[in-house]
């Protein structure tokens, strides 16, 4: 099957967002760029688990440049993003399942989210030229990123108590603060 690919390189808006009450809420990922925008629906899990590894990524590759990529240490404030998703939420596909790269050529993270295959099987990660399933593509910047694990982190526990200093929903497990030189506080 021919792969239909929503490519955003770079989009002017990528977020993690939720339709619905706590409970019944259907997440989301939405890319925006120049009136087009794409949303793929994805259960909280994987927005959980793509925020953390985006996060462990960007990590490694300030570690492993000695400081010397273009990747803040915490999403910059005007890059923030708490609008709610553009409405009407149209569903393009459902992910099964998510790619995270830093591409060192462009200084950009690129993110792939694939609707499952026709008949079952694997989703070809990363080949854009198979045919495969239909898949978002989004590259962004070191703080675009930053910003939307922020986001993300924030829909996912929508609910929990914030941080007095950095607004981020406080985790169960305990809160560092990057804002506030390590200040942490366990949710109550």
């Amino acid at each position: 099957m021919s792969r239909e690919l929503f490519v955003y390189d770079p989009p002017e808006r990528f977020v993690a967002g939720t339709v619905g009450l706590p409970g019944h809420r259907t997440f989301y990922l939405q890319a925006a760029s120049g009136g087009r925008i794409t949303s793929v629906a994805l259960e909280k899990e994987q927005v959980e688990a793509l925020a953390e590894r985006l996060d462990d990524l960007l990590d490694e590759v300030v570690r492993r440049s000695g400081g010397a990529a273009p990747v803040p240490a915490i999403a910059p404030l005007e890059l923030a993003d708490d609008k709610p998703l553009e409405q009407p939420v149209f569903e393009e596909f459902r992910v099964a399942a998510l790619a995270l790269a830093w591409d060192g050529e462009t200084q950009r993270v690129v993110i792939e989210a694939m609707a499952p295959m026709e008949g079952g099987g694997e989703p070809p990660l990363g080949d854009m030229e198979a045919d495969g399933p239909p898949t978002m593509v989004v590259r962004l910047t070191g703080a675009q990123a930053r910003a939307f694990t922020t986001r993300a982190k924030a829909v996912v526990s929508a609910g929990r108590p914030p941080c007095p200093f950095c607004s981020l929903p406080l985790d169960p497990e305990g809160h560092v603060c990057p804002r506030s030189n390590g200040y942490r506080r366990r949710a109550a």
